[in-house]
């Protein structure tokens, strides 16, 4: 596997190159577009093309590392191609999935943000490396990078009198709050690891980041202006990976859900960011929570709504982000992966995760450092040391090193982090909506004239629409059949091209058939039937297509009198 560690962008374009170049029969590559530095931003398409073209399957979109220190989201998405390719013929629900749908996979959405991470001498910045909203270099301030060159961005442990935290007696290593009235000690101010431009010998503040982009505030559903939405860009989908990724997916209408791996905090997220759950449409919402229920069940992440319980504070709102406009404005499932807990791997247990950041037991900073010195060897935080820095002198670096232990797994870890993911991906596309056929017949009425009559039937369990959103908005067509007529034919009755309606799967029925009073038993409301009467000499041979965006195409002939 090539996903035990993290490649920079010319490896991990080389290793998505030979994965295509060893099966081709089930993977291509092409180039969507490019980032702002003028990279490529990769898309490997997967499935069985001897069974179809992709265009022409239910599919799914994978993404990853759309910020750019969140590097595991690339290895995840590589991850699980190489778990295709393997399990292909061994597994029965990777052979399936490969012979019935499709996968749209962009292991690295963001190249420039994560080259500049995975550097030599690493600089760490949100998201794009375009200067926005001001294409100035910054005044004044703190400027985060590695100041001594070991390839590491850790913390300074300033002493100051006034300083909030002091050395913890169970464990020097560990800063904890001093109390609120306490005097007399020894006391540190924490600052990131950097350089301090025009220092006065007094204040020292953060440096405003040149690079102010957030490219997940950049996708078109409830984007907001600088003033409301940091990072937001100029307007949306202003970037050209964000604008890479919105052209594919919404010239793609047979794409039917969407998974974005990002990091951290080990769960599942769905929308709405912005929006109490009691705003969806029952019906989704439901389906959201049995697709995040068998989420949790295959990954062992919770599966949450961002609105009710991962906002950053509670009086704000997250908007543009690429899940929210997948379901908002495709109508698609869409989830984003919080890759990787470090609290959970020091035996934490549940937690909050964005309220443990205000507020945690020290308990808990001691079981991860615990976790640090048995499982990682000591290789996660490291113990502070004496540092001459050139504006602040004498200091001490240290800490975690938060790259690789909190924002991704440590390498050693990376790959059985990553492979909790293939099962749910595959279990995922396998729900999509199926359009298969069901009979196609030709009845003699005499005098060289026939029936034709094509069924078809939805085997997915979610409706062709996907989404109840999808459905109340009218963003998708229902099926279309169309019947090829050879010269020697006419149609009597009929059209050649008839559109019916939506076809409905199984993910609306009850849990059992005496649960509910009303139940009336089980509708076709998965068929669709066309018919035409055609004139035609005997041993004509018709050809039909039915067609439905978001379910695949169904191609069937029959020969009449035969």
């Amino acid at each position: 596997m090539a996903s035990d560690r993290y490649l920079r962008h010319a490896e991990l374009s080389d290793a998505l190159h030979a994965l295509v170049a060893a099966r081709p029969d089930l993977f291509s590559i092409r180039s969507i577009g490019t980032s702002f530095e003028g990279r490529d931003l990769w898309l490997v398409t997967a499935t069985r093309f001897s069974t179809g073209a992709a265009d022409d399957k239910p599919a799914l979109w994978v993404d990853g590392n759309i910020h750019a220190t969140e590097v595991a989201g690339s290895m995840a998405c590589l991850h699980f191609l190489e778990h295709l390719a393997c399990r292909d013929g061994a597994d029965a629900d990777v052979t399936r999935v490969l012979d019935t749908r499709a996968f749209f996979v962009a292991p690295r959405l963001n190249p420039d943000g994560a080259e500049w991470a995975l550097a030599d001498v690493p600089k760490l910045i949100r998201s794009s490396t375009r200067p926005y909203p001001y294409d100035e270099d910054p005044v004044g301030g703190l400027s985060r990078e590695d100041i001594d060159g070991d390839g590491r961005v850790l913390t300074m442990r300033v002493v100051d009198p006034n300083g909030p935290w002091k050395a913890s007696e169970r464990d020097p290593r560990l800063l904890v709050r001093r109390d609120p009235v306490e005097t007399g000690g020894r006391y540190y101010r924490l600052l990131p690891e950097g350089r301090i431009d025009d220092f006065d010998g007094v204040t020292i503040g953060m440096q405003t980041r040149r690079e102010g982009l957030d490219l997940n505030r950049n996708f078109p559903a409830h984007w907001r202006q600088e003033h409301e939405q940091q990072g937001a860009g100029p307007h949306p989908a202003s970037e050209p990976e964000v604008r890479a990724a919105v052209q594919f997916i919404t010239s793609h209408p047979n794409i039917t859900g969407g998974i974005a791996f990002h990091t951290y905090s080990g769960v599942l997220l769905r929308p709405y960011s912005h929006l109490a759950d009691d705003t969806l449409p029952a019906e989704d919402l439901w389906t959201y929570q049995k697709i995040g229920a068998r989420g949790t069940e295959l990954t062992g992440y919770p599966n949450i709504s961002v609105f009710h319980e991962f906002r950053y504070h509670p009086k704000e709102v997250i908007t543009g982000s690429f899940d929210d406009w997948l379901y908002e404005h495709q109508g698609l499932f869409a989830w984003t992966v919080e890759i990787w807990s470090p609290q959970r791997e020091a035996g934490i247990g549940e937690y909050k995760f964005i309220d443990w950041y205000r507020e945690h037991p020290v308990e808990d900073d001691l079981k991860l450092l615990a976790w640090n010195d048995e499982v990682l060897g000591g290789e996660g935080f490291v113990p502070w040391y004496p540092f001459e820095h050139p504006q602040l002198g004498p200091v001490e670096l240290g800490g975690w090193n938060a790259l690789f232990t909190w924002s991704n797994p440590p390498p050693a870890l990376l790959e059985r982090e990553v492979a909790k993911f293939p099962g749910w991906l595959v279990w995922h596309a396998l729900i999509s909506p199926k359009l298969e056929l069901f009979a196609i017949e030709a009845e003699d009425l005499g005098a060289d004239t026939w029936r034709v009559r094509l069924v078809v039937h939805n085997t997915g369990w979610l409706p062709t629409y996907v989404t109840k959103r999808a459905q109340d908005r009218k963003l998708v067509r229902g099926v279309v059949a169309e019947i090829d007529l050879p010269d020697t034919a006419s149609l009597v009755t009929g059209e050649r091209r008839v559109e019916a309606g939506q076809l409905e799967g199984r993910a609306y029925k009850s849990s059992s058939p005496s649960a509910w009073s009303g139940w009336g038993g089980d509708s076709t409301d998965d068929r669709a039937k066309f018919e035409w009467i055609v004139r035609a000499p005997a041993g004509t041979r018709l050809r039909t297509t039915a067609r439905h965006e978001r379910a695949g195409v169904v191609r069937a002939e029959v020969v009449l009198g035969v």
